[in-house]
């Protein structure tokens, strides 16, 4: 199969799933494909499915990545010592571990073609991830607070993992709550790593987008998070903060210097 006829395929298989879908036609062009997988990966609720569909799922989304392109961090300049700054899709990362600002709920964003980065990280991994998620959340047995963290396999990334964690919520002024929350994400991301072994780690903007967070605020909590962690526990771990927009690329280039 090429690219078109994997992308037909999930499509068609996914529809099937959804009785009220089944009649929905197929768009003609490849964008309209595109937008049409995406949003029903990201509607579809935890549950199996079969290996046919994985198989193919897979080398679909690995060539999806790949035309993408993917960055190996290592091939990057550090921006200090064991530090790195990058701007691009996270998802086209290749290091040891990717963190998802996650919301309560860890099973990933159910809204079609969500730009936030729990659905874009959900969606190239596969449905594969989302399964694991609602597994490993069945066992806890109640949703997820803000500032704990938790490691899954990342199935078709480039990454080796990803590490989950729920940045807290502003929803109008910042408090020291807030702050106390996102800086526990960043040590407990990071200890979580260190437990697993992980040898790189790359954070997003934890809770900056849809969670309210003040980016400057924010970066500044990162950067001396992980500075403080690194100088206490001797960690060698690498990390990488990984940026979209370009005004969160100037606020860390200027706190890391």
């Amino acid at each position: 199969m090429n690219q078109t006829e994997r992308r037909q395929y999930l499509i068609r298989a996914l529809l099937a799933e959804r009785p009220e879908y089944r009649d929905m036609a197929i768009p003609a062009d490849e964008y309209g494909q595109k937008r049409l997988l995406r949003s029903l990966f990201n509607v579809r609720m935890p549950g199996r499915i079969g290996e046919d569909f994985l198989n193919v799922q897979d080398e679909y989304l690995k060539e999806a990545i790949r035309e993408k392109g993917v960055t190996d961090y290592a091939s990057l300049n550090p921006a200090g010592p064991g530090i790195w700054l990058w701007q691009g899709d996270i998802t086209t990362l290749k290091c040891g571990a990717i963190v998802n600002a996650a919301n309560a709920g860890m099973t990933g964003c159910y809204q079609p073609c969500h730009n936030c980065i729990d659905n874009c990280i959900h969606t190239y991994a596969g449905v594969q991830l989302r399964n694991f998620c609602a597994d490993m959340m069945k066992k806890q047995g109640f949703e997820e607070p803000a500032g704990r963290a938790k490691i899954t396999p990342a199935f078709n990334l480039p990454c080796e993992y990803v590490i989950h964690t729920v940045g807290p919520i502003v929803g109008g002024s910042l408090h020291e709550t807030h702050k106390k929350q996102l800086a526990s994400c960043y040590r407990s991301c990071l200890a979580v790593a260190d437990e697993n072994g992980v040898g790189s780690i790359a954070f997003c903007c934890i809770s900056t987008g849809v969670f309210g967070f003040p980016q400057r605020e924010a970066a500044e909590i990162a950067v001396e998070t992980v500075k403080e962690y690194k100088e206490k526990t001797g960690s060698k771990i690498e990390v990488i903060f990984n940026v979209f927009k370009d005004e969160d690329y100037k606020i860390y280039r200027e706190y890391l210097g």
